[in-house]
């Protein structure tokens, strides 16, 4: 078995990690409601499109048919 203290030297700590939060607000903080908002509208895109697929029934209508073909 191999010891994981060697992997774990270089990661950091909890004040190394609240700088490295700190300083990714600064640099992007303004996208971050942005991409949050268009995160959320896709998601309830996605669940729309489920509740839709559900409720139509899978039953051949007019669109399905070949079109009708008319003698000269």
């Amino acid at each position: 078995m191999t010891n994981p203290l060697p992997l774990l030297l270089g990661m950091p700590g909890g004040w190394e990690w609240l700088i490295i939060l700190v300083v990714c607000l600064l640099l992007f903080g303004n996208r971050i409601p942005g991409l949050a908002r268009s995160l959320g509208r896709g998601v309830n895109e996605f669940k729309s499109g489920l509740r839709e697929g559900e409720t139509k029934p899978d039953t051949p209508g007019k669109a399905d048919e070949p079109p009708a073909r008319r003698d000269p």
